[in-house]
């Protein structure tokens, strides 16, 4: 069999003249906004502005293959928001790039480091800062994204995609929680970070949010998930506080009794944190703020 005729496929999936308007407002658009981003490097003298600080965004790695994905959709996502900035990705382990090999690449030049972790702990205080220290980058590091109202923006809207009302009566909201369903760290001040993002959680939602860990930390989400139902809460939902799929966001929604949210992944918010974190870098004097410094 011969394959068939382009033309005759194109001719019976002919596009109304509407789609023709929107292909050429979306070329237009694209056209702006790459326009823009070249007049961005230009002063009003007409001499080229300094390239800003590339965005190098830290992931940490998974073997689950939506992982690596959904990061790459979210640097997409990053890249909308802010024409010109060159943001590059790199993970600590696991998978391609890794870190020091987008070191490589940058040479020498600035580069503010914004790790896609949502607290505090080894990764941000050591690994990333030793990595950078090997290489010839002008790095620095910018603090964990948690705790934010934005995460707390993103946690909301997510537990909203997977069902849960936005209004309760009081009789459902005495039996309802949430389970904040996180990795898990040895480092205390990764709990902490975890707690007060479980707090503004359950300010926003009106009931009693628990932070829980899928590893290493305690409480374990099913021991959450129990001591919930124990004090009555029998309408418990796990907000899943990962940055993409894997295994420890499949094990705690498993563990759900009632509804479990999707990781945070895309969600608008999370781009934005992202450019928060890397402006608020960006703002400190390089005086006030050396290199391979954290904030």
């Amino acid at each position: 069999m011969t394959a068939s005729n382009p033309l005759h496929d194109e001719s019976t999936t002919r596009p109304g003249p509407g789609a023709h308007l929107d292909s050429t407002a979306h070329l237009m658009n694209r056209i702006s906004s790459q326009l823009a981003s070249q007049l961005s490097l230009v002063a009003l003298d007409g001499r080229r502005r300094p390239e800003p600080p590339a965005l190098v965004v830290v992931a940490h790695g998974s073997r689950d293959p939506r992982a690596l994905s959904t990061v790459r959709a979210l640097l997409d996502k990053v890249r909308e928001l802010r024409p010109g900035l060159p943001v590059h990705l790199g993970h600590i382990e696991l998978n391609e790039p890794l870190l020091p090999d987008t070191f490589a690449a940058l040479g020498d030049r600035a580069a503010i480091l914004v790790p896609l972790l949502l607290s505090r702990g080894y990764h941000i205080k050591r690994d990333i800062p030793e990595m950078a220290a090997e290489s010839r980058v002008r790095a620095r590091v910018a603090g964990a994204l948690g705790p934010h109202p934005l995460l707390v923006e993103a946690l909301y809207s997510r537990l909203v995609e997977a069902g849960w009302r936005t209004r309760m009566d009081e009789a459902t909201r005495r039996t309802s929680a949430v389970v904040l369903a996180a990795a898990g760290s040895r480092d205390p001040e990764s709990k902490v970070d975890t707690s007060r993002t479980a707090h503004l959680l359950a300010n926003r939602l009106g009931v009693p949010v628990i932070p829980a860990y899928a590893t290493t930390a305690a409480p374990t989400v099913p021991d959450a998930i129990q001591a919930l139902a124990a004090r009555g809460r029998t309408r418990v939902a796990v907000a899943s506080y990962f940055t993409a799929p894997g295994r420890f966001a499949t094990e705690s929604a498993e563990a759900a009794p009632w509804m479990a949210s999707a990781p945070l992944g895309t969600h608008p918010a999370m781009a934005r944190l992202l450019l928060h974190r890397y402006d608020r870098m960006l703002a400190i004097p390089a005086t006030a703020a050396p290199e391979l410094a954290s904030a």
